[in-house]
């Protein structure tokens, strides 16, 4: 059974804070509360009390599933999905798996790495950093990265929303390289949105300024996270950072670069 969540008490935060995708649940509920139509939370219920619990979110055609490990995809799932058509669907693998793609959705591989800080980091020039950036800047800069950015309004309202309220954080290196701290819960922090400018590519910023922002992190007690899908994980793995965990998201492909309809990134 899928049911409508109208405030933060009705969460199992017990359940959401063992996983990344359940702290970005918490994240968001924080930001937004449970009072938008573009920001809504469910939670999921099996046939009776021995079927498994989890919950879920849709953000932005973005949706997000949260298991405890014994739910699987039924056809209420199905239908919900099959109804809200989202951009993009992460989370429960379990349940993912269950999902019927049809011929709307690929499969991507993503890795999660824990960001692991180095002593080099230490001599970085942070006085390059801006630590609170032009977030137009920011978004010229995420554009020449992500073609499947959503488009800038809507990243604009979701992005200066969440950092407003103390769940975000972004920052630029030398005006050309940008991340940002997607949520920071419970001492953990997910890292993303990291790009670099065309022109500066090659530059060693974005190896430079991800290795201090695990220095920064790390200084201030947090543990920090980021995911990478196929074609970046090298580059994490050179930098030295630690695979902890593989998994798949399903995205459309039914689905225009530069439509409107596309989900948060990362």
């Amino acid at each position: 059974m899928i049911k409508l969540i109208t405030s933060e008490s009705e969460f199992n935060t017990e359940l959401l804070m063992k996983t990344l995708s359940g702290r970005k649940m918490i994240a968001y509920m924080k930001a937004y509360g449970a009072g938008y139509d573009f920001c809504r939370f469910y939670k999921i219920t099996g046939e009776n009390d021995n079927f498994g619990e989890g919950y879920m979110f849709i953000i932005n055609s973005t949706l997000i599933i949260c298991g405890d490990g014994h739910l699987e995809a039924d056809d209420e799932l199905q239908m919900f999905i099959d109804m809200n058509m989202p951009f993009r669907i992460e989370g429960d693998q379990k349940i993912l798996s269950g999902i019927d793609m049809g011929e709307r959705y690929q499969v991507l591989n993503r890795t999660v790495f824990e960001l692991v800080p180095d002593k080099d980091s230490y001599t970085f020039a942070e006085e390059f950093v801006d630590f609170d950036p032009y977030l137009p800047d920011v978004y010229q800069i995420l554009s020449e990265g992500f073609p499947n950015i959503a488009d800038f309004s809507l990243w604009y309202t979701d992005t200066s929303h969440r950092c407003r309220h103390g769940i975000s954080r972004v920052f630029t290196y030398r005006d050309s390289t940008t991340a940002s701290i997607v949520f920071d819960i419970g001492n953990e922090a997910l890292i993303g949105q990291v790009a670099t400018r065309v022109s500066a590519r090659g530059s060693g910023y974005a190896r430079e300024f991800l290795k201090w922002l695990a220095l920064f992190l790390n200084n201030n007690g947090k543990k920090a996270f980021l995911l990478a899908l196929d074609v970046r994980v090298s580059f994490y793995r050179e930098i030295g950072f630690r695979e902890v965990e593989h998994e798949f998201v399903l995205e459309r492909i039914d689905v225009e670069k530069d439509s409107a309809s596309k989900g948060i990134i990362n």
